[in-house]
C-alpha cells in the first residue's frame, strides 16, 4: 500500500454507524407473520460489524419493491448516526430483483471497482456463476453504500474482504 493510501485510511473514522436492510418478499412476509425472520445473512452482516467495533443505528427487512427499498435507503442517507449503509439481497437477474434499481440513482458516485473486485473474488470460490452478481457501491451525501448478493457466502466475502478494510477510508473520502 502508498504512503498516502496508508495515512489517508490512518485518518479515516475508527467506527461507523451502519443501517442494514435486507432486500427479501419472502423473508419480509415471514417478518409481517411472525414479528421476527429466519435472516442468516443479516445476522452474520451484524455479527461482523460489531465485532470489527462498528455500530448497527438502523436494520430492518424489506419486500422487493423498488419505492420501499428506495425510502428506506433515503431514510437511512439523512440520519446522522448512519456512516454507511449495506442492503443485502434483490441484485440477482430475476424480474423480482430490484434492488440495484432502486438504489443506483441516489449514489452521487459510483465505486465500479467493489463489483468487479467482488465478481472476481466469487469467482475464484464459485466459478462461472459469478457473473450474474451485479454488486454495488458508491457514496451519498457523504455516506458509503453497498449493495450486496443475499446469500450468506457472498455477505462473508463482501463484508471481510471488502467493506470492513475500506468502508472507513470511502467514508473519509465522502465527507471532503
Amino acid at each position: 500500500m502508498s504512503e498516502t493510501a496508508e495515512r489517508h485510511k490512518a485518518e479515516a473514522p475508527k467506527k461507523l454507524g451502519f443501517a442494514i436492510f435486507i432486500c427479501s418478499s419472502s423473508r419480509f412476509k415471514e417478518w409481517q407473520k411472525k414479528g421476527k425472520t429466519d435472516d442468516p445473512s443479516g445476522d452474520l452482516i451484524v455479527e461482523l460489524l460489531e465485532k470489527a467495533g462498528h455500530s448497527v443505528a438502523l436494520r430492518g427487512v424489506l419486500p422487493d419493491d423498488g419505492a420501499v427499498i428506495r425510502q428506506a435507503a433515503l431514510k437511512a442517507l439523512e440520519m446522522k448516526e448512519v456512516d454507511a449503509i449495506v442492503t443485502c439481497g434483490g441484485t440477482g437477474i430475476a424480474t423480482r430483483d430490484v434492488t440495484i434499481e432502486a438504489v443506483k440513482p441516489l449514489l452521487e458516485k459510483k465505486l465500479p471497482g467493489f463489483g468487479e473486485l467482488f465478481r472476481r473474488l466469487s469467482y475464484e470460490e464459485m466459478g462461472s456463476a459469478a457473473l450474474m452478481s451485479r454488486a454495488l457501491a458508491g457514496v451519498a451525501k457523504g455516506k458509503a453504500v453497498f449493495v450486496l448478493p443475499g446469500s450468506p457466502q457472498a455477505v462473508r466475502l463482501c463484508v471481510e474482504r471488502l467493506i470492513l478494510p475500506e468502508a472507513p477510508h470511502i467514508v473519509k473520502h465522502a465527507r471532503e
